[in-house]
């Protein structure tokens, strides 16, 4: 697998602090990208980030493929492993009350992608020049557009729009919504904030990863657009190229 990676998180124009993290990785075997949104408050939402970063990292870097038969659930299993650790410490430690992450986890390996995703984190998928979602937010929102009382342009604008359902470290226990997909030569994976995504709509997102330009300036621009349109909050973006796949090895 032939993968072309760029990865970055900017304070954007209004916060002190940047409480997101993430993580990218890539070899000729697979690719590993995390990116994690912290909440909580001044240092509680970037330790709450940066730990689920490292536990979920620490899990899947040792896996050899997502065409294991486990490979799902160490996905999940890390994630439980990172909530279990944050809620822990939030407990433990007065400063740390209320603190919690989202977590969007892309695994690539052979010829498909496996995502783990809990809040409201995105993954979007660029495919022969057509834009989707593959991640469900989970949000306040979204539970209202899901049940047909707001329209997506509605929700975006929405008052409540940052009031995520789901999240790693607020309670005992957390479910992640897991999919899996075939990947091909030409695909763009982006793993984004809702800094990013909050701040720059659908149809902008897939002009700029259409750009004949590495992953790193794509990045930038994306981060740039953000900043550009008032840059309300973090800013995290891991753009994915892939140039070859491998034929299943398992399969």
């Amino acid at each position: 697998m032939q993968l072309a990676v760029g990865a970055r998180s900017d304070v954007g124009m209004i916060r002190s602090g940047n409480e997101d993290n993430f993580f990218a990785e890539a070899n000729e075997r697979r690719g590993v990208f995390v990116v994690a949104d912290g909440m909580g408050g001044h240092a509680a939402g970037e330790v709450a980030s940066e730990m689920a970063v490292q536990i979920v990292a620490r899990h899947l870097l040792p896996m050899a493929s997502v065409l294991d038969t486990d490979a799902a659930d160490r996905i999940v299993q890390s994630l439980r492993d990172a909530n279990r650790a944050i809620y822990e410490r939030m407990l433990a430690e007065v400063d740390k009350q209320g603190m919690g992450t989202t977590a969007s986890v892309l695994v690539l390996s052979d010829d498909q992608f496996l995502i783990g995703q809990i809040g409201d984190s995105r993954i979007y998928l660029l495919r022969d020049g057509a834009l989707k979602q593959v991640t469900k937010d989970h949000s306040y929102v979204q539970e209202q557009v899901d049940a047909g009382l707001l329209t997506p342009e509605q929700a975006r604008y929405h008052p409540y729009s940052n009031v995520i359902t789901r999240c790693v470290g607020a309670s005992e226990t957390v479910d992640a919504d897991v999919y899996r997909g075939q990947v091909f030569p030409g695909d763009v994976f982006l793993v984004a904030s809702d800094g990013l995504t909050g701040m720059v709509d659908d149809r902008r997102l897939q002009q700029l990863l259409l750009a004949r330009s590495g992953p790193g300036r794509i990045v930038d621009a994306l981060i740039a657009e953000a900043n550009g349109r008032g840059g309300l909050d973090n800013i995290t973006a891991i753009v994915v190229q892939v140039a070859a796949v491998d034929a299943q090895a398992n399969g």
